[in-house]
């Protein structure tokens, strides 16, 4: 019999009260989730997660005064911070690649269906990051798209040196990451066990300095921009 866990405590963050309103309507019908505040700017958003104590945010990247990814490295750099799913249309959010390199572990559209919507905050309460394909496509174009070319060069060479840290398996594992293959997938690439795998990436964390896979597959995307 499996021991009973309780219900992922989410708190959104929105400057719109009908996109509140839905997320909540939507988080709020599942047994395993909860909605326990729910914030209008990024001030109030630190407040309440201060008091709450949420395993994961829902935060919206543009909001009048403190924007979404000001918030999101601001509560980042708490003990034990919720994981931080950014909410985005998408238009024009070149904010989103900052968010990421702040440490969030994903993003999700608004217009997403609501079934993948939940599926992401129950990924990213497991510490997993959010990346669909087409998803990861758009954050790349916008990590290459606005820089100059001496910005690019600048961070290809930052990226370059952080990886000539790796073995060669750890290399491999880390462009696998940013492939975005799971464990499995990655083990079945590599003909290595999953277990191989896991201490692969504990190593990644620790030698590119980095907290999630998220930003793995982002130190891969720029040395090889």
């Amino acid at each position: 019999m499996e021991s009973e866990r309780e219900p992922v405590r989410v708190v959104i963050v929105d400057d719109e009260q009908l996109v509140r309103l839905a997320l909540r309507l939507v988080i709020d019908g599942e047994p395993d989730l909860t909605v326990v505040a729910e914030a209008a700017d990024g001030d109030a958003a630190i407040t309440v997660v201060d008091e709450q104590r949420p395993d994961v945010v829902l935060m919206d990247i543009r909001m009048p005064g403190r924007d979404g990814l000001s918030t999101t490295r601001e509560l980042l750099t708490r003990p034990a911070p919720p994981g931080a799913l950014m909410l985005t249309t998408f238009d024009s959010d070149d904010l989103v690649l900052g968010a990421l390199r702040a440490g969030a572990l994903g993003f999700v559209l608004k217009d997403t269906p609501p079934a993948r919507i939940l599926d992401a905050v129950r990924t990213v309460a497991d510490g997993n990051p959010v990346l669909s394909p087409a998803a990861t496509a758009r954050v790349i174009a916008a990590a290459t798209g606005p820089q100059s070319s001496e910005a690019r060069r600048s961070s290809r060479e930052a990226a370059r040196q952080q990886l000539s840290a790796l073995t060669g398996r750890e290399l491999d594992t880390a462009r696998a990451i940013a492939d975005g293959l799971g464990n499995p997938e990655i083990a079945e690439r590599l003909r290595i066990s999953v277990a191989t795998v896991k201490a692969h990436t504990t190593n990644l964390f620790i030698k590119l300095a980095v907290e999630n896979r998220v930003q793995i597959a982002l130190v891969v995307r720029d040395a090889e921009q």
